[in-house]
């Protein structure tokens, strides 16, 4: 019996590539901000995290449009050269734009600006590549959630279902009636250190945070005077805390486009 033409294989995680469309609205985006906004700012970021991007993102969003995206797309839409810039100097900006960075586009002079990112330095678990700001050691003896952080009183022994994976994670452990033990102190990382994935998941176990999610101003343009400021040191920032981790997807922004859908440098 010949096959049926009505059944047709559907693949559900079939998705259509809207590549090109995200880029030239993200371009048409930026051009449009442009006349809209007297100081336009390069930023870049340490330990990247989305959540944190989409705080400082909403947290201006009264004054401040933010984009990151695609360096390439950012860099062009400011212009390559005098001739191809939207506005006077903003070619001089794109030479700013490259590795994990952003755009803002604010009513902030300045100095609002800078005092803003200097604040706002919210913590994360470290993700592999990243350098141990501090040692960390589990205590011998019977195993606590927070493996010493705090005190004995204030905390509760940890679950002997965990024990297998701690053992996996190389950790000597054994258990005794039910409870996790340790016969001698384990210590999991050194302070400056890059961290490995084994060493990241006994840190995010234990409840230890140690990436701290950082904004930096690097340049930013003056639409009054069509000249750019440059922030002295400011483009090493990303040396400092981020090697060997890749910066994953940032969430497109369906409706209007500000965050970009690059994990690259573009």
């Amino acid at each position: 019996m010949p096959r049926s033409k009505r059944a047709k294989v559907v693949h559900l995680t079939k998705t259509q590539k809207k590549g090109k469309e995200l880029t030239l609205r993200l371009y048409a985006n930026i051009r449009e901000c442009i006349p809209q906004y007297p100081y336009i700012y390069v930023f870049s970021v340490e330990n990247m995290r989305n959540n944190h991007l989409k705080d400082v993102r909403s947290q201006l969003a009264n004054d401040s449009r933010v984009f990151f995206g695609k360096t390439r797309v950012m860099a062009k839409a400011l212009g390559d050269s005098p001739s191809t810039e939207p506005y006077p100097g903003t070619c001089l900006l794109a030479a700013h734009i490259s590795g994990p960075c952003g755009l803002i586009f604010s009513q902030r002079d300045p100095q609002s600006m800078l005092d803003y990112v200097s604040t706002f330095h919210p913590i994360s678990y470290a993700r592999a590549g990243t350098v141990a700001s501090y040692s960390f050691t589990l205590p011998s003896g019977m195993l606590y959630t927070r493996g010493g952080e705090i005190p004995i009183t204030e905390d509760v022994t940890l679950a002997h279902s965990l024990e297998p994976t701690l053992r996996k994670l190389g950790v000597p452990t054994r258990l005794e009636k039910g409870r996790v033990m340790l016969d001698e102190e384990f210590q999991v990382c050194k302070e400056g250190e890059v961290l490995g994935s084994g060493q990241t998941t006994l840190l995010k176990m234990f409840g230890v945070a140690m990436a701290e999610f950082g904004v930096e101003v690097r340049a930013w343009w003056i639409k009054e005077t069509g000249t750019i400021e440059v922030v002295e040191g400011a483009e090493q920032m990303n040396q400092k805390g981020n090697s060997g981790e890749r910066i994953r997807d940032v969430e497109m922004d369906r409706e209007d486009g500000d965050l970009g859908v690059s994990d690259e440098e573009g």
